[in-house]
């Protein structure tokens, strides 16, 4: 996390124009006088920083081959040790020059490599030492198949005889099928998307009509889903107490209801503007055609790939102030992405055997938890180099960065205990921090752009 802490710092001080208050290297003046304001001794501090972390990463080096860690092992840290000098030397070029353009874009790609490697380094060591031949996959891949349902049949409510309590329930039933845990994130994702192209000036109107447009699309998706998915979701056992799977919901009522949030959604998003209301249709086909029934059941890459449904609230919310798809909509959207297996693993690690008898080919059943984790590793470093893009945004500040060091060092912190405990309760310690993760993140990135 050093090395991360010193790429947020440092982009942060780059786009704030901190380093033109410290034009010399490696102090603020001549030879190594010490600077004289606030912002001078920040970059003086980042330098400083550079060395211990430096030193930091040329002892795992070391550690790594008197430890006799594997070649690849080596040769990922042979790449951060290498490129660490050429970082160092971009950055004094960048300081006294005041270079703009290629250098300070090769200053950050460099970082961005030191990164990736000692990542990649840390997941390939801890696949060596963690790895647990017994922990396979529960079939062959090509062999997978939904078995066929349980002997006893899931017992099917009762309807309460009471008039209140009955509509409180059928209420309830139908509130269950708009999966409201997912829309407080995806509406956070929107009003990211919104803050970082409208910064300030954003209309209350555009912001009340883009989030109810987002929470009933949300609703719509999940009825749909829950729908296309209630003869798999009888064999589960964390989905078998769903509306449809009890009966609760009529198959043409849930049909209905969608039908209706699909088109409350699309008026309220067609209200801001018509391709907004383009971006709402994809995103409720998405996720409920081609997640629900071409990805999820058969290609392990489905939780990959399907960090796209999760992602186009960011370009919604983008296109929602500006009318189209711009680069920053689309930075957030990768950062969604990416983080979307990271996040989404620990639960398939959870409950591998329910997916197994769901006939879902989801990664820990098809090629085993081992692999699993290191995808979640692997996946979780490129999500913080998309937040360090994300970072370059002129109108982020130093909240974002310290909650991305911050909350980014909880989530790593429990990704490797994942790898060191191999519990259900660590997969669920794991999926809840990367909640907090990116909440807190976009929580940031809202403050920084519409508050502060």
């Amino acid at each position: 996390m050093g090395v991360y802490l010193l790429l947020l710092v440092g982009t942060t001080i780059a786009v704030t124009d901190a380093v033109e208050t410290c034009a010399a290297w490696p102090a603020c003046g001549d030879g190594f006088a010490l600077p004289t304001t606030a912002a001078g001794a920040l970059v003086v501090g980042h330098r400083l920083a550079a060395v211990v972390v430096g030193l930091l990463v040329l002892a795992a080096g070391i550690a790594a081959w008197r430890g006799g860690a594997r070649r690849r092992v080596h040769a990922a840290l042979g790449v951060s040790l290498v490129c660490y000098p050429v970082q160092a030397a971009l950055g004094a070029v960048v300081a006294t020059t005041g270079a703009v353009g290629l250098f300070p874009a090769a200053h950050l790609f460099v970082g961005m490599v030191i990164f990736g490697g000692l990542v990649v380094a840390l997941a390939w060591t801890l696949e060596a030492e963690m790895g647990d031949p017994s922990d396979g996959p529960v079939t062959d891949p090509d062999a997978l198949s939904p078995p066929e349902a349980p002997a006893d049949p899931v017992q099917r409510p009762s309807l309460p005889d009471d008039p209140v309590a009955r509509l409180r329930t059928v209420a309830g039933a139908y509130f269950r099928l708009m999966k409201p845990r997912l829309m407080w994130l995806l509406c956070l994702v929107a009003s990211a998307g919104m803050g970082l192209a409208a910064g300030t000036a954003l209309s209350a109107r555009t912001v009340a009509l883009t989030l109810l447009g987002g929470v009933l699309s949300i609703g719509a998706s999940g009825t749909f889903n829950h729908v296309l998915e209630r003869d798999v979701d009888r064999r589960m056992s964390r989905t078998s107490d769903r509306p449809l799977a009890t009966d609760v919901v009529s198959v043409r009522n849930a049909l209905a209801f969608g039908a209706l949030l699909t088109v409350g959604s699309l008026v309220a998003f067609a209200a801001v503007n018509w391709l907004v209301a383009v971006l709402g249709l994809v995103a409720i086909v998405f996720y409920s055609v081609i997640y629900t029934l071409v990805l999820k059941p058969n290609t392990v890459q489905n939780t990959a790939l399907g960090g796209a449904a999760g992602a186009l609230p960011a370009l919604i919310g983008w296109a929602a102030v500006t009318g189209e798809v711009g680069l920053g909509g689309l930075v957030l959207a990768a950062v969604i992405f990416l983080w979307t297996p990271a996040h989404f693993y620990n639960l398939a690690l959870a409950y591998k055997d329910d997916y197994a008898r769901g006939g879902f080919p989801m990664m820990p059943v098809v090629r085993g938890e081992t692999e699993t984790r290191k995808h979640i590793l692997w996946w979780l470093g490129a999500t913080f180099v998309g937040a360090g893009v994300l970072a370059t945004w002129s109108a982020l500040g130093w909240l974002y960065v310290a909650t991305a060091v911050v909350l980014g060092a909880a989530f790593l912190w429990a990704v490797v205990r994942l790898h060191i405990d191999r519990t259900e309760s660590a997969a669920f310690r794991a999926f809840h921090a990367s909640n907090a993760y990116l909440g807190a993140l976009l929580l940031a990135v809202v403050v920084d752009t519409l508050v502060i």
